[in-house]
Parts: C-alpha cells; sequence; structure tokens
C-alpha cells in the first residue's frame, strides 16, 4: 500500500513540475522543473526496483544533461534576470510537500526490514528490469548505434548554440581593436 502512495505521489509531483516547465517565462526555471521531473522519475525507479536505473537517472540526466542545458543557456543569453518578490505559491506547497516527503520516508525507513524500505517489491522484479549486464547488452551492443548517434546530435546541438549565440563584430568594433 504504502508503494502505491508513494509512487501516486512522486507521478503528481512530476506532472506537476512538467507544468510547470512549460508555464515558466525564464528559462532557467524551466531547466530547474526540468530538474525536478528528472529526479522525481529516478525516484518511480527507484520504487519500482530498479536502482541501477535510478542512479542513471540522476547522474546522467539530472546531473551531466542538466548542466549542458544551464550552460547552452547562459551561453545563449536568453534575457535578463526579472527582480520579482518571489513565490508565495512556492512557500504555501514547497514547505508541507517537503515536510511531507520526509515524513513518509523516515516512517518508511522505521519500518524497513533487514535495511531496506519495505515498500512492496518483490525480489522477482528487481530481477525483471535494472539489472546493470542486460541494460549493458542493449545499450553497447543492440543500440550502439543510435546511443552513437544521439551523442553526435547533442555535440551538434551545443556547436549550433555556440554560432546562434555569437554576435557578429560591428565595424565599430573592428576599429577599437
Amino acid at each position: 500500500m504504502l508503494h502505491l502512495v508513494l509512487f501516486s505521489v512522486f507521478g503528481i509531483i512530476c506532472v506537476g513540475a512538467a507544468v510547470n516547465l512549460l508555464v515558466q517565462r525564464h528559462p532557467i526555471n524551466s531547466a530547474l522543473s526540468l530538474v525536478v521531473v528528472m529526479g522525481t522519475l529516478a525516484v518511480e525507479y527507484l520504487l519500482l526496483g530498479a536502482e541501477f536505473v535510478a542512479a542513471v537517472q540522476i547522474i546522467v540526466y539530472a546531473g551531466a544533461i542538466m548542466v549542458l542545458f544551464v550552460f547552452v543557456i547562459m551561453l545563449l543569453n536568453a534575457g535578463e534576470e526579472e527582480e520579482t518578490q518571489g513565490s508565495h505559491v512556492a512557500t504555501l506547497v514547497g514547505i508541507p510537500g517537503m515536510l511531507g516527503v520526509t515524513v513518509l520516508i523516515c516512517w518508511g525507513l522505521l519500518r524497513s526490514d533487514q535495511g531496506k524500505v519495505a515498500l512492496g517489491v518483490t525480489p522477482d522484479a528487481t530481477q525483471a528490469f535494472g539489472n546493470p549486464s542486460s541494460i549493458a547488452q542493449l545499450l553497447f551492443h543492440d543500440f550502439l548505434l543510435p546511443f552513437e548517434v544521439t551523442s553526435i546530435l547533442v555535440l551538434i546541438a551545443i556547436m549550433g548554440a555556440v554560432v546562434l549565440a555569437a554576435r557578429p563584430e560591428s565595424a565599430q568594433e573592428k576599429k577599437e581593436a
């Protein structure tokens, strides 16, 4: 039962962050919402018993890819930062949400069995997916070409962003140099 409740809570948080990603006006705020989406997806994978996939989700996507996104956004200089008074919605929803998640995690850890959180995941379910050996076989053998093509496309996108962000020198700047 706890497993289903946690899965639903983090699913709702994920959908809410995805909607927030779309309605934000500033690209940095959208990138931070995307970090929340990727973090909650990692928790969803963890609840499904795919620990390796959850760790990869955090390390690769929420870590490396988001750093790349923020770097490109900063490189493009996507507008001036707006001065705001802050969001009251974040205070009203964030603090109780944080406290609620903390209580749920503590409750789950206190009810743990031999150091493992009792989330209702059976050992058979963990073998079905999230096995590092089967993921490596798929990624580096069966889908090696799409994996490499994707990395080249990301590199081309970064180079395109650099070219688009570079401002052409005006005649005035050339004379001063």
